[in-house]
Parts: structure tokens; C-alpha cells; sequence
């Protein structure tokens, strides 16, 4: 890759999750990787989460979700990534994430699917290789 300037990850607590200790690890792993990291903090709306995108041009949208309204969430982000022209950018979930929910959230249009246990190297290496 010969970018200027490091990728810039937007990490998302969609929802009423509360449980953001994954997503503070993996912000802190992201961010030790070199990428410029954006973390929302604790329960943020599909609106929120796109505006962000939006507002700070990230490269990658992350959701790291618990609490299993994922498939709800990623379906109402979905059509409000396409209205605010975000389609190009890299989606990625993470955490508890069940397998037989992982076709469903690539038919919505997420790019990586990354549950609980997924090694860091994994996702910052799927970062690199696929977000522009």
C-alpha cells in the first residue's frame, strides 16, 4: 500500500450494548498497528455511526457487538451507508457473532466477519489488504 497517511478505522458499540471492553482492545491494537483510530463509544444508532463515517472520511466502518441485535443494526446502517454514498468503504463486524448469522450479514453487505477469539494480526491484515 502507498498511502501518505495511515487508514483511518472508525470502531462503533452499536445499540444498547454495553459492554465495550473488545472494542477498547481492539481500538488499542488498531491503533498500535498504525491506523488512525475513531472510537464511539457505548451505544451508538445506525444514523450516528453513519454521520461519523461521514463527517471524519474513515476508511473503514468497524462494529463490535455483544449483544445480539447485530442483524437489526447492520440492516438499518446498511441503507443509510448507501444514502450517504459510504458503499465503497470497508464494514467490518466483531465479537459475538454466531456463525449461522455470518451469510445473513454478507448478504447485508458487511465485508469481514470477525467473532470472538479472532486474533488481531487476522484483522489488521484484512484491513490492509482490503480497505483503499
Amino acid at each position: 500500500m502507498n498511502r501518505q497517511t495511515p487508514l483511518k478505522v472508525l470502531i462503533a458499540k452499536p445499540g444498547l450494548d454495553g459492554h465495550d471492553q473488545g472494542a477498547k482492545v481492539i481500538v488499542r491494537a488498531l491503533a498500535d498497528a498504525g491506523f488512525e483510530v475513531i472510537y464511539t463509544g457505548l451505544r451508538q444508532t445506525p444514523e450516528a455511526v453513519a454521520n461519523i463515517a461521514l463527517e471524519e472520511g474513515v476508511d473503514v466502518i468497524g462494529l463490535s457487538s455483544m449483544a445480539g441485535s447485530h442483524l437489526l443494526f447492520c440492516t438499518r446502517l446498511a441503507a443509510l451507508i448507501k444514502a450517504r454514498g459510504l458503499e465503497q468503504k470497508l464494514w467490518l463486524i466483531g465479537g459475538n457473532i454466531p456463525v449461522q448469522d455470518h451469510q445473513a450479514l454478507r448478504e447485508i453487505g458487511l465485508d469481514g466477519i470477525f467473532p470472538t477469539g479472532t486474533h488481531f494480526e487476522e484483522i489488521i491484515s484484512f484491513i490492509r489488504e482490503n480497505a483503499s
